[in-house]
């Protein structure tokens, strides 16, 4: 099947000729703020399940704190007061589980919950109602510190709890460990910019030789939930601060032109399998989906995290992306692949937990990046480092 995009492009060219150039332009423009509108309005609707703290957690990362639960309660309190435990009475030490026994997810990346709510833009002050009395972000906050390790840092699954790291500290800060071990942030962060460049290093290759695609075969960032787009926030997003912006600068540039390479290159594949697996048509499909909306997400937080001021071809790979993405939706559509995960659960209840986790993280990408941000609720920024 066709990519769309191409096409669009040659008529644009074709018409650009004062009035109906505009036309043109006016009409794409509209189709992007449907296509944010049309992917938000899923994502609240699908994520509001109060029974399902991960799907909740997903609503906030377009909403911010702002998202509720079907019930009426605000999400983040839901996640907490329902789901919260203490491994021991009179105590602080909290957890969330990272599936309920009956198999519903909660946390099922370490520290993805605290990640959400900083992210949401909750103050480290905030207080959560519980059955075991109030507990404050900062005390969740503090749990994934002393539960921290440095080796957890090379670890793919490390991506939410560097990222709690990196919401609450700034350059300098040090806490400590469970066994009472001084951590440096810096040296959290710097470490982890490392491990990044390691994973990243067969695409970084690919890219310097020219070459259109690095075999996608789970290799490296490949290895990571969601292919690392989630670790490369985390560690980015230091990359707020100025001091940490000029020590990195080189570096950090490096693995941007790197992930806008990965686009084109991982977009082939997906192209290559659709065309000759119809058989994985809609495991296909949901990847595209993954990605594409991650990707796209992935890029605005940067931007938003760094300043980053795209150059025209940087801005066009963004835009390139935001068409693979509408496309990517148009099929899901023609298949009934997003008419009601409810339904795509009863034959595979991972892949319907996923169409709801990516399209929130779609409808964040797409909003991120749309001309027409009034049109659709801005998605939340992460809150300042405090």
């Amino acid at each position: 099947m066709h990519e769309r995009a191409p096409a669009a492009d040659f008529a644009r060219r074709a018409l650009c000729h004062v009035l109906p150039c505009l036309i043109a332009l006016l009409a794409s423009a509209a189709s992007a703020s449907s296509l944010a509108e049309e992917l938000a309005g899923r994502c609240r609707a699908w994520a509001a399940d109060p029974h399902t703290p991960w799907a909740l957690a997903h609503g906030m990362a377009l909403d911010g704190r702002a998202f509720r639960a079907k019930d009426g309660r605000l999400a983040s309190d839901v996640v907490v007061s329902d789901f919260l435990r203490v491994r021991q009475q009179d105590t602080r030490d909290f957890f969330f589980e990272p599936f309920t026994a009956e198999g519903t997810p909660v946390e099922p990346h370490p520290a993805l919950q605290a990640k959400t709510l900083l992210a949401a833009g909750l103050p480290l002050s905030h207080h959560f109602t519980t059955s075991f009395g109030p507990v404050t972000l900062r005390e969740l906050v503090a749990q994934v510190k002393r539960e921290f390790r440095m080796e957890q840092v090379a670890s793919p699954e490390s991506a939410w709890r560097i990222d709690v790291l990196s919401l609450s500290a700034r350059p300098g800060d040090t806490f400590r460990d469970a066994s009472g071990r001084t951590v440096s942030i810096d040296t959290v962060m710097d470490t982890a910019l490392a491990t990044l460049e390691s994973a990243q290093a067969e695409l970084a290759a690919g890219m310097k030789a020219g070459r259109a695609q690095v075999p996608k075969q789970g290799q490296g960032i490949y290895s990571h939930p969601c292919g690392g787009l989630h670790y490369f926030q985390a560690v980015a997003g230091w990359a707020r601060h100025p001091s940490v912006r000029a020590r990195w600068r080189e570096r950090l540039a490096t693995q941007r032109d790197v992930l806008l390479y990965r686009l084109d290159s991982e977009a082939r594949q997906y192209e290559t399998a659709w065309a000759t697996a119809p058989e994985h048509r809609e495991a296909v499909l949901a990847q595209m989906l993954k990605f594409h909306g991650h990707l796209l997400e992935t890029l605005g937080r940067f931007r938003e995290d760094t300043g980053w001021r795209p150059t025209p071809l940087q801005q066009q790979t963004v835009e390139r992306a935001r068409r693979y993405l509408e496309n990517t939706v148009r099929r899901m559509d023609a298949t009934g692949l997003l008419s009601a995960p409810a339904s795509v659960a009863t034959r595979d209840r991972q892949l319907a937990l996923d169409l709801v986790g990516d399209t929130c993280h779609a409808a964040r990408g797409e909003a991120l990046w749309s001309q027409d941000p009034a049109r659709v609720t801005r998605p939340a920024s992460p809150s300042p480092p405090r």
